[in-house]
């Protein structure tokens, strides 16, 4: 029968899907190795599993033990997962940078979860390194796996990951991309590539405010390169012993914010909703394929985790608004407005020496429901509604037989060509419902609400 006897077994073998609309301008094929399809939603799964089972057979890992682990979540994930599945305990340290999401996630399997503060060096007591060392040394029987100096992580990637697309790829891959943190994904798999194909080059995605790209330029460990970023998963204050950066040819930093935008756009134009981090490795990735990949090449970029631990980050308008990551929509302008219409909007106006009967008859029989009022010089001194019509004939049947000034409002507003829909709206009320504009050749145009909600559909 085709069932697995735990969850973790079913560890693995994740899809290759083609990369079709960001993509736009590049002519070498961008493949994505989507890793959310582990159980555990993220790449982490992997590494999480050959720790602990490297940590059994070595004996550091006992029957009835506690998993201590600092974590960014998804990792603790993966942990907890094979910690249900084997019989252990887990406890993570993760810092305050981290999704309410991923927390939420890992105490949900179990884990108890301690949140330690960001902006400390790793060394201090506070660090959330240092709190799972520590509660390492107090807990008896427990076990820190140290995805950071664990060479099991960069381990699990050579046996499982580098082999699934080196087959998926049918050994066509001419570059590699990923983003970096603990190195695992980015050097393991590279080993393994770079041992099928020694001319396969690897493209490192870093964030601003870590240490990997003018380490790898320079050999420096330059602490002025570190300071806070939000981008979570990739990059470091620290130098990770799976991080060989022989294996890396290349580092390509992204900013949070592009990130976070290129994470929105695949999701909506390639449906792959994942997180944070895949934004970061496809942006990096795009960028260095823009300027080095030709149509000969293939390009696999690793796909870490899911959205859903970014809902109430990446996902979120609010937030990503207050951050100043919420990318501009393009709305149309009046004079594109103005342009779909190809001369059809004839401005249909009153005179002033007009009577309400008339302006009744006029406005029914062009199926319109405000109109401008002209002076007999052709300027344009007023407007008149039929909400105002209706609302004073109820009143006073006789005033139709009056002059359209009685009843008549002040001007529509006009509005500059180049206006957009959103600013266009804003302006359009009960006291003002229609807007104005004048075009190079002084025609005037009227601009309705429904003409606005004709710009948003298209």
């Amino acid at each position: 029968m085709g069932y697995y006897n735990s969850i973790i077994e079913s560890i693995g073998n994740t899809p290759m899907v083609r990369l079709n609309n960001v993509t736009r301008g590049i002519e070498a094929t961008i493949l994505v190795k989507v890793e959310y399809f582990n159980p555990g939603n993220s790449m982490k799964d992997r590494m999480a599993l050959k720790m602990i089972e490297d940590a059994e057979k070595a004996g550091k890992l006992k029957p009835g033990g506690t998993i201590i682990e600092g974590t960014s979540g998804n990792t603790g994930m993966g942990l907890a997962l094979t910690a249900i599945s084997k019989g252990y305990k887990c406890i993570f340290t993760v810092s305050d940078k981290q999704s309410q999401e991923k927390i939420d996630i890992l105490r949900a399997v179990g884990a108890e979860v301690i949140v330690c503060p960001t902006n400390v060096s790793p060394d201090d007591p506070r660090s959330y390194y240092s709190v799972a060392k520590k509660l390492n040394k107090d807990i008896p029987n427990s076990f820190y796996p140290n995805q950071y100096d664990n060479l099991s992580n960069a381990a699990a990637h050579y046996e499982t990951t580098g082999p699934e697309i080196w087959e998926q790829t049918e050994g066509k891959i001419t570059h590699y991309a990923a983003g970096v943190g603990t190195g695992g994904s980015m050097c393991g798999v590279a080993k393994y590539l770079k041992e099928q194909n020694k001319d396969i080059l690897t493209v490192g995605i870093d964030s601003y405010g870590s240490v990997f790209k003018k380490y790898k330029e320079t050999g420096i460990f330059d602490e002025n390169e570190i300071y806070p970023y939000l981008t979570e998963g990739i990059g470091e204050d620290i130098l990770p012993a799976n991080v060989d950066f022989s294996l890396i040819d290349t580092f390509v930093k992204v900013t949070d914010k592009d990130a976070a935008v290129m994470t929105r756009k695949l999701a909506r134009e390639e449906g792959l909703f994942i997180g944070w981090s895949c934004g970061a490795a496809v942006f990096g990735a795009l960028e260095y394929a823009r300027k080095n990949l030709t149509k000969d090449d293939l390009m696999v970029v690793i796909l870490p985790d899911h959205g859903t631990r970014y809902l109430n980050k990446i996902y979120n308008d609010t937030w990503m608004k207050d951050h100043g990551f919420l990318e501009e929509r393009e709305f149309a302008t009046a004079r594109d407005i103005i342009k779909r219409k190809n001369g059809k909007d004839h401005l249909v106006v009153l005179k002033t020496l007009n009577t309400i009967e008339e302006a009744i008859s006029k406005m029914n029989k062009m199926g319109i429901s405000q109109i401008p009022v002209q002076d007999e010089k052709g300027e344009i001194v007023g407007s008149l509604t039929d909400t105002k019509i209706l609302g004073e004939l109820i009143e006073n049947p006789e005033l139709k037989n009056e002059k359209v000034t009685s009843l008549m409002d002040k001007p529509f507003t006009f509005v500059a060509l180049d206006n957009t829909v959103d600013s266009l709206s804003s302006l359009i009320n009960k006291e003002n419902p229609a807007l104005l504009v004048r075009d190079y050749d002084n025609q005037v145009h009227i601009i309705t609400q429904h003409d606005l909600l004709l710009a948003l559909a298209n």
